[in-house]
């Protein structure tokens, strides 16, 4: 199960916490996206550039590469 938790943030060069973190701060940017289109859809001269603007944030995010996993050193052999 925990293997569940952990392979995706690896397979992108993250720690779980750091997953938790990047994730919850793009979802939080993307409700507030959302709320600022939606309100500007009610009332067209509040929030005018908002969600286009967090458009483009959460696009310069979400383009920038994974790190590579972290690799495990490989144990050494003694040579005898």
């Amino acid at each position: 199960m925990l293997g569940r938790f952990l392979s995706h943030p690896r397979s992108v060069g993250q720690s779980y916490s750091e997953h938790l973190l990047f994730a919850q701060r793009y979802g939080w940017k993307m409700v507030k996206g959302g709320l600022a289109a939606i309100l500007h859809g009610l009332m067209p001269f509040l929030f005018v550039t908002t969600a286009s603007e967090t458009v483009r944030e959460l696009s310069q995010l979400a383009s920038v590469p994974a790190r590579k996993p972290k690799q495990r050193p490989t144990p050494r052999r003694r040579n005898r």
